[in-house]
């Protein structure tokens, strides 16, 4: 087996990892003061594309993690990110919250109703029934169907949510259409984020809760992987999938003496 070398740059997912169910998880404060101590650069990542970055620092500040802003990484900067290269300047009908639709207008985009290049799908506590009607007779006129993440489910106090991809493929059924995934597993999030802090995969690492999304994007990136199971997965579901974490740890806390 090849020898990695040593994690020059960290990067973590945030539900799962860092907190559960707006709490943090014991030793998450411990890790990301390890991170700023070290100089190391490190990104937090999240799928959900509701919060722009300046509401995830104040939120993980309330719970006692100071994560700077520079050092948040959302599915809606790397879709924003993604249209931007795509085609600068462009228009998009949005369905989503406010780190969504403020990505993309900082990155010069029009949002309209009339004729848009694309539609772009995030997350939100508030479908509509109209919207998702005006979605898809765009879809089906033509436009471009993005969607920030593939997330069936999110999590909440209450129990799951329907998340994006539940609601992507309502959109899909009725247009015939499959939108374009950006965030996690798709490693182009994951190589935006790198790019964004000067990190390599070669000696980078991701830390996550989920194989199907943290580890697996992890992987196809070339990063070294951790799976914690202090979130969605058990060690008796790792053996399903046809690949595997480089580790796997009880929590974030067996991991601050590796940085």
């Amino acid at each position: 087996m090849s020898t990695r070398r040593p994690i020059d740059s960290w990067l973590t997912d945030m539900d799962g990892v860092l907190i559960h169910e707006g709490t943090p998880i014991p030793g998450a404060d411990a890790f990301i003061k390890g991170l700023k101590d070290s100089g190391k650069p490190f990104l937090v990542l999240t799928n959900n594309s509701i919060y722009t970055p300046r509401d995830l620092h104040a939120r993980l500040s309330r719970m006692g993690l100071d994560v700077p802003v520079a050092n948040i990484w959302t599915s809606a900067l790397a879709t924003a990110k993604f249209l931007d290269d795509q085609r600068p300047g462009g228009t998009a009908y949005v369905i989503g919250e406010a780190g969504l639709t403020t990505a993309l207008h900082d990155v010069g985009y029009i949002l309209t109703d009339a004729d848009p290049d694309y539609v772009v799908l995030g997350e939100t506590r508030t479908y509509s029934f109209e919207a998702l009607t005006k979605a898809i007779r765009l879809i089906r006129g033509g436009a471009r169907f993005i969607a920030t993440n593939p997330d069936e489910t999110g999590p909440s106090p209450e129990g799951v949510l329907p998340a994006t991809g539940s609601v992507a493929a309502l959109i899909t059924k009725a247009t015939g259409q499959e939108p374009y995934f950006v965030g996690k597993p798709n490693p182009l999030m994951m190589r935006a984020g790198l790019n964004a802090i000067g990190a390599h995969s070669e000696t980078s690492a991701m830390i996550g809760d989920r194989m199907d999304t943290d580890v697996l994007a992890g992987l196809e990136s070339g990063m070294t992987t951790f799976l914690v199971l202090t979130g969605l997965t058990a060690v008796p579901d790792i053996e399903r999938y046809p690949f595997k974490p480089s580790r796997v740890v009880e929590s974030i806390a067996d991991l601050v003496a590796e940085i």
